[in-house]
C-alpha cells in the first residue's frame, strides 16, 4: 500500500482527516434513512397545520413544514459531527461531505456559520413554526429575519467555496456528478429559493397590515 495515499475519500486529496472511519451503512440505506427522517418531520408538521383551528393558507401550511424541517436539521448541526461517528445522522453527514469536505476539516468559515445556524437560526425557525400555528403577531418579523439569514448563509456557503476554487484551484467536492450536482447544488438549492417566497409573502402581509392601520386616519383627514 502506498504510504502517501490519503486515508479518506474526500477532496482535496491532501485534506487532513486523521480520525476518519468509513461508514458502516450502505449509501442506499443512508438515503432511505434520510428520506424517512424528512418524511416524518414534514408529515408531523403538516398534520399539525391541518389540525390548527386557524384557516391557514396553503403557503402557511408550506411554511409550517419548511420551518419545522429547518429547525430539525439545524438542531443536528454538522459542527458536532466527528469523522469517526457511526450514528445514522453522523454517517449521513459523512456521505454528504463527499461534496464538501470543509465540515470535516475544521474549516473556520464552516464552523462559524454552522455554529450560528445551530444556536440562532435553528431556534428562530422553531419560534416561527409556532408563530404560524398560533397566529402570533411576531410571525412575519421572525420569518423575515430567518429567511434573510438563510439567503445570506447560502450565498456565503456557495460563494466561499467558489472563491477558493477560483483563487487557489482547491475543490472540496469529489468530481462525480452525484456529489457536486446532486448533493452540493441540489440539496442546498431550496435554501436559495424558498426564503424568497416567504419574504415576498411577508412583504405583502406587512404592507396590507399597515394599509389597514392607516386607513381610518386617512378617512378622518378626508372628512
Amino acid at each position: 500500500m502506498d504510504a502517501t495515499a490519503p486515508s479518506h475519500p474526500y477532496y482535496p486529496r491532501t485534506a487532513s482527516i486523521p480520525t476518519y472511519v468509513a461508514n458502516e451503512s450502505s449509501v442506499l440505506r443512508l438515503l432511505m434513512a434520510f428520506g424517512l427522517m424528512v418524511g416524518v418531520v414534514i408529515g408531523l408538521a403538516y398534520w399539525q397545520a391541518i389540525q390548527s383551528p386557524l384557516r391557514l393558507r396553503p403557503i402557511d401550511r408550506f411554511a409550517v413544514m419548511w420551518f419545522a424541517l429547518c429547525w430539525y436539521f439545524a438542531s443536528r448541526d454538522a459542527v458536532s459531527v466527528i469523522p469517526e461517528l457511526q450514528t445514522v445522522f453522523g454517517q449521513l453527514w459523512k456521505e454528504y461531505t463527499l461534496s464538501d469536505s470543509r465540515y470535516l476539516t475544521s474549516d473556520v468559515f464552516t464552523v462559524c456559520v454552522e455554529t450560528i445556524t445551530a444556536l440562532a437560526w435553528g431556534p428562530l425557525s422553531w419560534l416561527t413554526y409556532f408563530a404560524i400555528l398560533t397566529n402570533s403577531p411576531y410571525r412575519h418579523i421572525n420569518q423575515v429575519i430567518v429567511c434573510t439569514a438563510h439567503l445570506y448563509g447560502v450565498a456565503l456557503y456557495y460563494g466561499t467555496n467558489l472563491g477558493d476554487f477560483r483563487t487557489t484551484g482547491v475543490s472540496y467536492s469529489r468530481p462525480e456528478a452525484q456529489y457536486y450536482w446532486v448533493y452540493y447544488i441540489c440539496l442546498n438549492a431550496p435554501w436559495a429559493v424558498v426564503p424568497f417566497v416567504f419574504l415576498y409573502d411577508s412583504y405583502k402581509q406587512t404592507a396590507r397590515a399597515f394599509r389597514a392601520l392607516q386607513a381610518p386616519e386617512a378617512e378622518r383627514k378626508a372628512q
